[in-house]
C-alpha cells in the first residue's frame, strides 16, 4: 500500500510519520505540501526516506504509483482534497473530522461507493485491541445507565488566541474548535459504542469570535444519557465510565490514546485491568488495519466505519449549530 503524504504539521511530524515506521505494509511513497512548506517537506522526505515531494496537487494525483493520499491538512479543506482525490481514482484517508459537514461525508461515502474505492476517517479508537475488547465487554455490564466521556487538553495555542490572535484550531473559517478538534474523539468513542443518539443538546463557552473553546454534549439514547465534555481552553485527566446495573467499566487516558481499561462486575469484588494496545504509537493500529482491509478487499468493514463517519458529523453539525457556531460550508448551498 503506498501513500502520499498531505501537509507537514503536527499531525504529519508527531503523528502518521512515526507510526508508519511501525507499519511496514504501508509505505510513505511521496509527500505534499504547499511551496511556501516545501523546505518543511524535503526536511520529512529527508528524515523518513520519503521518495518524492510535491507541491502540485494535481500533479501527485496523476503518479500511478500512489495507491492511497492521507489528508492531514487543517479541517476546512479535508472535503475539498479528499474529494479530489477520489474523483482522480484515489483511495483516501482523512484526518479527522472526516468534514466540516454531514452532507459532504455523506457525498464524498456515496463518491467512494460508486467508485469502488476506499476512504478511511483516521479516528485511532476504532482500531485499538482496547476498543474492540471495550465493545466485546460491554453485554457483561448489563443495562447502560450513565456514560460520560472527557478529553480536555489547555491548548498551546489558546494563549495566542487570548491575545486576539487567531491560529486554525479556534478559527471557524477553518472549522476548529473544540467540538471539532478535541471532542470528536468522545463523540466516536460513545457512538462507535452505542451509534448516534436519539437526540442531543450542546452546551459551551464561546470565544470573542464565534468558537467554542470548550462544550459538553449531552447525547439522550432510549434506555440511558451520555456526555461528552472536550475543552481546549482548559484541562482535566482524561476519561470514559461506562456504567450499568451489572458493573462498570472505566477509562483512565484520554479517549484518543485508550492506551489500558478497567472492568469490574457487581457483587465480584474484582476489578480486572487490561492493557491490550500492542504498540505505544495510538496510529500503528489503524494504518496495520487501513493496509489489511485494502490488501482483503473487505469492503463491509470499510462502510461500517463509514457508517459511525456519517453519524458523528450528523451530530456534530447538530451540535454547534444549536449554539452558533457557524462555518464556511454553512453557507453553500445544499
Amino acid at each position: 500500500m503506498k501513500l502520499a503524504i498531505l501537509g507537514t504539521g503536527m499531525i504529519v511530524k508527531d503523528g502518521a510519520l512515526p507510526a508508519l515506521k511501525e507499519a511496514p505494509e504501508v509505505k510513505a511513497e511521496a509527500i505534499y505540501a504547499r511551496p511556501s512548506s516545501r523546505e518543511k517537506a524535503e526536511e520529512l522526505s529527508a528524515a523518513y526516506a520519503i521518495p518524492k515531494v510535491y507541491t502540485d496537487y494535481d500533479e501527485l494525483l496523476a503518479d500511478p504509483e500512489i495507491d492511497f493520499v492521507y489528508v492531514g491538512l487543517i479541517n476546512s479543506v479535508h472535503y475539498e482534497y479528499t474529494k479530489k482525490a477520489l474523483l482522480a481514482g484515489k483511495n483516501v484517508i482523512v484526518e479527522k473530522p472526516f468534514a466540516s459537514a454531514a452532507r459532504e461525508v455523506r457525498e464524498l461515502r456515496q463518491l467512494a461507493l460508486d467508485k469502488g474505492l476506499y476512504v478511511f476517517e483516521a479516528v485511532t479508537i476504532h482500531y485499538l485491541p482496547n476498543f474492540a475488547a471495550i465493545k466485546e465487554a460491554l453485554p457483561k455490564l448489563g443495562k447502560i445507565k450513565t456514560v460520560a466521556a472527557n478529553y480536555s487538553q489547555y491548548s498551546s495555542r489558546y494563549d495566542k488566541y487570548l491575545k486576539g490572535e487567531v491560529l486554525p484550531a479556534f478559527d471557524p473559517q477553518r472549522s476548529g474548535g473544540a467540538l471539532y478538534d478535541i471532542n470528536i474523539y468522545n463523540l466516536n468513542f460513545i457512538i462507535g459504542l452505542f451509534g448516534a443518539p436519539e437526540s442531543i443538546a450542546y452546551t459551551a463557552n464561546i470565544g470573542f469570535n464565534g468558537i467554542d473553546t470548550s462544550g459538553m454534549v449531552k447525547m439522550q439514547y432510549p434506555d440511558f444519557f451520555a456526555l461528552a465534555i472536550g475543552a481546549k481552553d482548559s484541562e482535566s485527566p482524561g476519561y470514559v465510565t461506562i456504567q450499568g446495573e451489572k458493573g462498570y467499566i472505566k477509562v483512565t487516558d484520554t479517549p484518543n490514546e485508550l492506551r489500558s481499561f478497567e472492568m469490574k462486575l457487581r457483587g465480584s469484588g474484582v476489578t480486572t485491568h487490561y492493557e491490550l494496545n500492542k504498540y505505544s504509537h495510538r496510529m500503528v493500529h489503524e494504518f496495520q488495519e487501513f493496509a489489511r482491509i485494502f490488501a482483503a478487499k473487505d469492503y463491509d468493514r470499510m462502510k461500517q466505519g463509514l457508517d459511525v463517519s456519517v453519524a458523528v458529523l450528523e451530530t456534530a453539525e447538530e451540535a454547534r449549530k444549536q449554539v452558533g457556531v457557524v462555518f464556511p460550508c454553512d453557507e453553500e448551498k445544499v
